[in-house]
């Protein structure tokens, strides 16, 4: 079962494999098929070509297979052949000739199977020269003679062409290489006759030369054509015309013979061989008469003009006036401009007018008299004499129509000391209608309206408002005096001037939490557009349209922030913009808020004030402290001295040592000649005033009781530094000072000095 299955897979495969094909006796493949042109693609007229056809096959037998060969030209069958062979197919073109032009394909097809090969394309050139025969060289007029013209050995579509002195006459398109034409001249004399040919080949064509000329002798026939028309001269209108045409010397054959007699474009009759015909002779027609003989080809023509002298001329209506108003009198009359005297009398032309219900009266021969009708009339006059009619040009009379009262008004706005337009118009009234502007009765400009839809307008300026109702307009289309309109009356804008801001608060004092109204008052014309603005913002505070020329805006509660300055803008109708002066607002703190502060800084200040006396309180407790602890032993070197701290009023503490002699200590003291001579001068340079220094000298006890007994611990001695004034002169090189010292001792008489001393030291630095 699967040795069947195999071996059927293989015989499918081997049957669908391409250019494979499987039968009962063997296997075949084709590999190749190729198409060749011999000896070129490209060759002359006359050379013989060979299309060559070759197919390589393989095959699995030695049995020759059937081939079937296909020779395409563009696309077109033109040739097929089977073949049991091998061998190569061969397709000859003997005298190749231009229509063999083309593309060429070879295709082979073997039990169902077909390869087709590539295109190759065959260009053949040249064309032969056409030949022209003629069977006639002689003919008369119309007379028939045949043309054949001949492209020798030339093949597929062609298309003759046959010419007449370079013109050509006729086309003709076959299949084969010549044609033949039937000719026909009508004009007699000399004319020369060629031939030529184009072969088409897709997708051009191939055009040959000029073909041998020969020329044809063209007779005139003896028949000729008559026209006769009497009168000859001095033709009226009215006249009888009698008109013939006829054929002279005309010779019978089959040929049929038509005569036609026409009038410009208008046939007036046919015949064989005579036409008669009668009219009475009219200027307006065309003075024209024709004569036409037709036989076959041949045409013959004989014309003459005739001159027809007028009658009287066509009428002319006019009207008078020249414009006429509905229901005016007005007079039409007809007129023809000249007569034949020599053949009509005054009184044989008579005039009508058309139509007849024209509503006007006859008021003499042509002249008609009546009122002018509500609406649009067609009049036509018609004059007439011997049988002879004649209209004049439609007249259209048209009456117009009186201009109403014209009405007066601005357009747009008027603004005062601006430009402004003055619109003048009625509602009815016929074009041109001219208005004229007039102040007080005295015309300022007149403009002409003279197209519907267009308007009379005026461009004035006032400067007062009560110059608006001083301006009137009239409106005028006829010769008469036209109406005049009311007086001018329009609201004036003035615009805006004067703008101030002001503002009322509740109290003198703007402050927190109180109200404010703003007010924006100016001069000008409502409504105004008033906007309200504090600088420094974009936006306003308050837009309000009013028909009043003020506005006012409410702040109920205001707050600090508030404050700043504010002004206002105002527009009207005007469309001028106008800003006030800026009203500065500043809000103050409310009464409660500065008690409160008060209050708050009254508290501070009394905090401290307690803070400062305790504070040097403590600071004098600790000085006493300090000077009982300062008293120590002497040592025996320094028995003779005494050891004195100096101390500034201004927390800067300078510690001087002193040298006293117990023998010779007093209350004055001078002070070395160098010590502290710097701090002098840079005193007396602050100020002129004399400083004053307290020096605390601590003395030790005694030894000598002699010597009057001291405090026990350490005396507290004043000393008063008085610099002398700014400018004194030093003889010892420095500012003076003369220290006077307070030394108190155990005397009772000296404790009232403690409270003033007291005092001096409990005073608070100056707070900055």
């Amino acid at each position: 079962m699967g040795l069947l299955l195999l071996l059927t897979s293989t015989l499918l495969s081997s049957y669908f494999h391409p250019g494979r094909v499987v039968n009962a006796q063997q296997s075949f493949t084709i590999r190749d098929i190729t198409l060749s042109i011999e000896p070129s693609t490209e060759v002359t007229r006359d050379t013989n070509v060979t299309l060559r056809c070759q197919a390589i096959v393989s095959t699995s037998g030695q049995e020759p297979l059937s081939r079937e060969y296909t020779i395409y030209k563009d696309s077109n069958t033109v040739y097929t052949k089977t073949s049991s062979t091998s061998e190569d197919l061969l397709y000859p073109l003997p005298e190749a000739r231009v229509s063999n032009t083309g593309k060429y394909k070879c295709a082979v097809s073997i039990e169902g199977k077909q390869v087709t090969s590539e295109a190759k394309k065959l260009t053949v050139t040249g064309l032969s020269k056409p030949v022209l025969h003629l069977n006639k060289g002689v003919v008369s007029e119309g007379e028939e003679l045949t043309a054949r013209c001949m492209a020798p050995g030339e093949t597929g579509s062609i298309f003759f062409y046959f010419y007449e002195d370079s013109k050509e006459i006729l086309e003709k398109q076959v299949n084969s290489n010549q044609a033949e034409a039937k000719l026909r001249f009508s004009s007699i004399g000399i004319h020369k006759i060629h031939c030529a040919y184009i072969v088409l080949v897709t997708p051009g064509s191939f055009k040959s030369n000029q073909s041998n000329t020969i020329t044809v002798s063209v007779k005139e026939l003896p028949i000729t054509v008559v026209l006769e028309i009497v009168p000859q001269y001095k033709i009226y209108e009215g006249d009888q015309l009698a008109i013939s045409c006829t054929v002279s010397n005309f010779l019978h054959s089959s040929e049929n013979v038509h005569l036609y007699l026409s009038q410009g474009t208008r046939l007036l009759s046919i015949g064989d061989t005579k036409v008669n015909h009668s009219m009475v002779a009219q200027a307006k027609d065309p003075g024209e008469f024709e004569c036409r003989l037709e036989m076959g080809n041949v045409v013959k023509v004989t014309t003459k003009t005739v001159s027809v002298i007028e009658l009287f001329s066509v009428p002319t209506l006019t009207m008078s006036p020249a414009e006429v108003f509905q229901r005016e009198y007005m007079t039409l009359t007809c007129k023809s401009d000249s007569y034949a005297s020599e053949r009509l009398s005054p009184g044989q032309l008579t005039y009508s007018l058309d139509p007849r219900q024209s509503f006007l009266m006859p008021k003499d021969n042509g002249v008609f008299f009546g009122k002018a009708l509500l609406y649009d009339f067609n009049y036509t006059c018609v004059a007439q004499a011997k049988g002879i009619v004649k209209h004049s040009e439609t007249l259209t009379v048209r009456p117009k129509v009186a201009v109403s009262i014209p009405k007066i008004s601005v357009v747009g706005r008027a603004i005062l000391g601006q430009p402004f337009m003055i619109l003048c118009q009625s509602d009815t009234g016929s074009l041109p209608i001219n208005y004229t502007l007039l102040k007080d009765y005295t015309p300022l400009s007149t403009a002409s309206v003279k197209l519907p839809f267009q308007q009379a307008v005026f461009t004035v300026n006032i400067t007062k408002a009560n110059d608006m109702n001083k301006y009137m307009c009239e409106a005028k289309n006829s010769h008469k005096e036209g109406p005049l309109s009311k007086r001018l009356n329009a609201t004036v804008i003035e615009p805006l001037t004067d703008l101030i801001l002001t503002f009322i608060s509740d109290s003198q004092e703007v402050s927190e939490g109180g109200y404010i109204i703003f007010i924006c008052s100016t001069r000008g014309t409502p409504p105004i557009t008033f906007k309200l603005y504090r600088e420094g913002t974009d936006h306003p505070l308050y837009i309000k349209t009013s028909n009043l020329n003020h506005t006012s805006y409410e702040v109920p509660v205001l707050s600090k922030e508030q404050s700043g300055k504010y002004y206002c803008e105002a527009i009207n109708h005007a469309n001028v913009v106008i800003t006030s002066e800026p009203v500065f607002i500043e809000v103050h703190l409310a009464l409660w808020k500065k008690a409160m502060i008060g209050g708050f800084s009254l508290l501070v200040a009394l905090v401290l004030l307690v803070v400062a006396v305790l504070y040097f309180r403590s600071k004098r407790g600790k000085r006493d402290a300090a000077a009982e602890l300062s008293v120590k032993p002497s040592s025996p070197k320094s028995d003779d001295s005494l050891t004195v701290n100096l101390t500034h009023d201004t927390e800067v503490y300078n510690a001087a040592t002193v040298r006293v002699d117990r023998a010779e200590v007093s209350v004055w003291s001078k002070r070395p000649p160098d010590a502290d001579a710097t701090n002098d001068e840079e005193s007396s340079v602050v100020s002129n005033e004399p400083d004053v220094e307290y020096t605390e000298v601590v003395h030790p006890r005694p030894a000598d009781p002699a010597r009057v007994p001291l405090r026990k611990g350490t005396d507290t001695v004043y000393s008063e530094l008085q610099n002398s004034p700014h400018g004194a002169a030093d003889h010892h090189g420095y500012q003076g000072s003369v220290e006077y010292a307070e030394l108190n001792g155990e005397q009772p008489e000296a404790d009232h000095y403690y409270p003033e001393v007291n005092n001096y030291q409990d005073l608070p630095a100056p707070v900055d």
